[in-house]
């Protein structure tokens, strides 16, 4: 059914399986297990042999309903949801990688990320090579024998850098390895990785897909023969998402794309506004045409996305300052909210990450980072030049 329907429609209608009470909104079960029919039951659906719940470790309704939902918006063949977006990522390596493994990845990742790939995983023998985000051939420079992994974020966080989908996918095959693309950034709506060759996508539900700043979530969509091996590792170490949490996040998926298009158009007036702004230096936002990746974000996404980040000159003390004059935007470093907000990468997320690291990857002091949200642009304006004004 899924094959023949309008994503508009499959944000709302995707997954939804009614009880006996046939009810119309989709269901919530609070539930830690399952009641069998029999032991035989038991047995054949520990095993395998009978699809159905279990144990809400790995199996539950709302759950299925939410995988199922995501992966019909990301044109995937299955999907597993997980606690968080970083629990997702640390699935995926898990499930996919073994020690003696290497992994070729962006540099302009997310600070977690960085730290998940190049300070835990390197604890257990998996090897990381960061590249320029954008350079195609530092990724086929840095492959080597072992490298089963390509793992790419774009738009980046926080300088917004666009990586090539369909070039990666075409290294990481040739070398044998799969590509796993984070669309936290633009979501299904903006960006579909799959259509370009990617074998994974992964997701922070905590951002735009439940869009409110209500639950933590992740999901790893794609080939079954992946999310098969994630759901192993998930059903063992149990990095579950609960059946609330996935709850939140279906009825979020239903107004993404006129949040995502809201927020992106807001993200643009904005952006445009910040460039003529005296004291910005720069302003990344892949839908001004200053963009390095300009052509290729407008080739691979539907619009620009929400995410604008600029440099200020002075440095902390002046990127501070625009900070802590804000009356309006939220401070946080959470992303993807119906409300803006606004961080200061260098010192919250990015702040783990050594100098040297944050220095390769663009980041610098005077850096600050803003998630349109849906508020009207002029108010945003406001808010923020009075900081600039300081």
């Amino acid at each position: 059914m899924n094959e023949h329907l309008d994503p508009d429609t499959l944000a709302i209608r995707a997954g939804i399986e009614r009880s006996q009470f046939n009810e119309h909104s989709e269901a919530l079960y609070l539930t830690s297990s399952f009641v069998f029919e029999s032991a035989a039951k038991a047995a054949a659906r520990f095993s395998g042999a009978e699809e159905g719940n279990v144990y809400a470790r790995f199996t539950n309704p709302t759950v299925t309903a939410m995988q199922t939902r995501l992966a019909a918006l990301e044109g995937a063949e299955a999907c597993v949801a997980t606690a968080s977006g970083m629990s997702a990522i640390l699935s995926l390596a898990m499930a996919l990688l073994q020690a003696g493994d290497h992994v070729v990845a962006s540099n302009g990742l997310f600070g977690a990320t960085q730290q998940l790939f190049g300070n835990i995983l390197s604890k257990f023998g998996v090897e990381t090579s960061f590249v320029p985000a954008t350079d195609l051939e530092a990724y086929r420079g840095a492959v080597r024998p072992r490298t089963r992994l390509f793992f790419i974020e774009t738009p980046s966080n926080p300088l917004t850098e666009v990586v090539d989908i369909a070039g990666v996918a075409a290294i990481a095959h040739e070398a044998g390895a799969i590509l796993a693309v984070d669309n936290c950034f633009c979501t299904p709506v903006l960006q579909r990785p799959l259509q370009l060759g990617a074998d994974v996508v992964v997701h922070s539900a905590t951002k735009y897909l439940d869009g409110q700043g209500r639950v933590l979530g992740g999901a790893v969509a794609g080939r079954k023969a992946i999310t098969d091996e994630v759901l192993k590792f998930l059903r063992t170490a149990g990095p579950t998402l609960s059946p609330f949490n996935a709850w939140i996040i279906l009825k979020g998926l239903e107004t993404l794309r006129i949040r995502m298009e809201a927020q992106s158009a807001n993200a643009l007036e904005l952006a445009r506004w910040l460039e003529a702004q005296p004291g910005v230096s720069r302003v990344y936002y892949p839908g001004l045409p200053s963009h390095p990746q300009h052509a290729l974000a407008m080739q691979q996404q539907k619009s620009g996305g929400a995410i604008v980040s600029f440099d200020v000159e002075g440095g902390r003390e002046a990127a501070w300052k625009v900070i802590d004059s804000t009356r309006l935007i939220s401070i946080t470093a959470n992303l993807g909210d119906t409300k803006s907000t606004i961080t200061h990468p260098a010192s919250t997320t990015h702040g783990r990450i050594s100098a040297e690291a944050r220095a390769a990857s663009g980041i610098g002091e005077g850096l600050l980072r803003i998630a349109v949200g849906l508020e009207s642009v002029d108010d945003l304006k406001q808010d923020l030049a009075r900081g600039l004004a300081r």
